[in-house]
């Protein structure tokens, strides 16, 4: 395909390739400002690409301002000026919908003249080590999720630490970084007091939690709650085998126990905000709209996604809690 060169071969991102070939055709005069670049899905046919790993490329030339939009008609070349003073490195858990709103805002936040690959360990410790050891000395800065790990220490010692930010987990042995976070435990309890003339009308409160890559603080949090407004309640890891009844209200961090929550109600009749209560973890646009509105207890991602860009553009050293609150909608 004219002007994008994927080589599998390569140990460079996909969707940095496809940045990267769209960098060399401007410098070589390939493309010009006003040209049209292949689209998203042409992209993914030649090359047997996910439509994720496209759009993550074209979110980062759309946010530097590389290319443009035009709705119904594609992606055009709208500068032709892509010098790079700052390379960061960037290490997700995961991509899902609400970290894809956080990146985006990061991006869209940064500099123009900033350069950024994003990695994700999938939770897999090894490759975790292996990513942060292969980068060192190759960025400017770098952005780590240790997500799950603790004692993680020795393995960022290899980068310089003024040039290492920490995102959304607050990790006891890595206090000395600059941070940008998540207080689960007291985010959960803070959202559940504001909610407290909603919840009194349930009889039980449920939380469905699975663990593994859950954050425990979301239900040390629920328990805190609980136990202090002396309200019934349990933690479940699993729904399978469950009997919901009226009167509940139930708390789930997973987005399919989420819609395995809904399916049931609905097979029982239960009027959500009503007679049963859901509330879910980590808002999307998604979520607006399901079942009339679900209740959600989340932080801003987009505020998360502009606090560390802009920690990165003025070198700051602070630890910032990001806000988490209860957005409340017709689920409860």
């Amino acid at each position: 395909m004219k002007n994008i060169q994927i080589d599998d071969s390569l140990g460079v991102p996909k969707y940095r390739q496809i940045i990267n070939s769209i960098y060399q055709a401007i410098q070589n005069g390939n493309l010009k400002h006003g040209d049209k670049i292949p689209s998203l899905n042409q992209i993914c046919a030649e090359f047997e690409l996910s439509r994720d790993t496209v759009m993550v490329a074209f979110n980062e030339l759309k946010a530097k301002g590389v290319i443009s939009s035009i709705p119904g008609k594609g992606y055009y070349i709208n500068s032709t000026e892509i010098n790079v003073d700052e390379r960061i490195f960037v290490l997700f858990d995961e991509l899902n919908a609400f970290k894809e709103d956080l990146y985006t805002s990061f991006l869209n936040s940064l500099d123009i003249k900033s350069s950024v690959d994003i990695y994700f360990h999938h939770f897999n410790f090894q490759l975790f080590k292996d990513l942060i050891a292969e980068s060192a000395g190759k960025y400017t800065s770098y952005v780590i999720m240790p997500a799950t790990f603790d004692n993680t220490l020795d393995i960022l010692s290899v980068l310089p630490q003024e040039k290492v930010y920490i995102l959304d987990r607050k990790k006891e042995d890595l206090f000395g970084y600059p941070l940008v976070y998540q207080d689960f435990e007291d985010d959960v309890y803070s959202a559940l007091k504001s909610g407290d003339e909603l919840l009194k009308k349930y009889k039980k409160l449920t939380m469905v939690f699975p663990g593994g890559k859950e954050p425990e603080g979301r239900m040390t949090g629920f328990q805190k709650y609980c136990k202090e407004k002396n309200i019934e309640f349990e933690v479940l890891r699993s729904l399978i085998g469950r009997e919901i009844q009226e009167g509940e209200a139930y708390f789930v961090p997973s987005d399919r126990n989420l819609v395995r929550l809904v399916k049931m109600a609905n097979e029982k009749n239960f009027r959500l905000g009503d007679n049963f209560g859901i509330v879910s973890f980590n808002d999307t646009m998604l979520k607006e709209v399901v079942a009339g509105g679900i209740t959600t207890i989340s932080t801003d991602f987009e505020l998360m996604g502009k606090t560390l860009a802009e920690m990165i553009i003025e070198k700051g050293k602070d630890q910032v809690r990001n806000p988490s609150k209860l957005i409340r909608r017709n689920s409860l």
